[in-house]
């Protein structure tokens, strides 16, 4: 089975129907990700199907979980994408931003976006800097985030992005429950509600995405520096 058909088809078994344009983005997308792996540490996942279903189909199981309508989103440790990119190939009227603290995934990122010719802010910065200035905090519609910190850890490095009423969607493992309790002082004292848990199915495997709402905006202080978030999390 091809890659656009195994896009196509998880997509549909989730609810999301996507542009004519997307399978053949997330084919290219496939393709200039192999290319650039060979020469750079962007992914352990290797091949057409493994492709689509742990990074393509995984990014794209957000989507339901978003509000209508043309959000504004970072995505805080991009790496190779995920989950923000294929949110915007499925969704193009979102406004995109992707974080990453190493220049050189923030090229890769720049290129892989004038390749798909789509229009992408590509940033290379630190989030707990970065989330200090004012154009960046309290901001965005939504902040996603996959593989990056312990979720108390990243809440403090995305939460303050978020303006009030905004979301942060967390991806996180099946076996993710003590990571997440652990995480409600965090979440609290950054200006988020309690998080509410979605337990998914993708492609066969179960995970969970950690849905916050940002209730207040986030105190003055917070992100710390990050070795303090490290020392110390909240």
């Amino acid at each position: 089975m091809s890659l656009e058909r195994i896009v196509t088809e998880g997509a549909a078994a989730m609810g999301i129907s996507l542009p004519a344009a997307a399978p053949a983005a997330f084919a290219a997308y496939y393709e200039y990700l192999s290319k650039m792996n060979q020469v750079m540490d962007l992914t352990a996942v290797e091949g057409p199907k493994e492709t689509a279903e742990r990074h393509f189909l995984d990014s794209l199981s957000l989507l339901p979980l978003l509000p209508e309508g043309p959000l504004r989103i970072i995505d805080v440790g991009s790496g190779a994408g995920f989950p923000g990119l294929p949110l915007k190939l499925a969704r193009p009227e979102i406004s995109l931003t992707l974080l990453d603290a190493q220049q050189k995934r923030v090229d890769f990122l720049c290129d892989l976006c004038r390749e798909l010719g789509v229009s992408v802010t590509c940033i290379h910065a630190r989030a707990e800097e970065q989330a200090l200035k004012p154009d960046w905090r309290d901001s965005f519609d939504a902040a996603v985030s996959r593989a990056v910190a312990r979720l108390n850890q990243l809440s403090e490095l995305t939460l303050p992005f978020v303006k009030t009423g905004g979301l942060l969607l967390a991806m996180k493992a099946s076996d993710s429950d003590e990571e997440i309790s652990e995480a409600a002082n965090a979440i609290q004292t950054l200006g988020g509600a309690p998080a509410e848990i979605q337990n998914l199915t993708v492609a066969g495997i179960p995970r969970k995405v950690v849905l916050v709402r940002k209730a207040a905006a986030t105190p003055a202080g917070y992100p710390r520096r990050f070795a303090r978030i490290q020392k110390k999390p909240l």
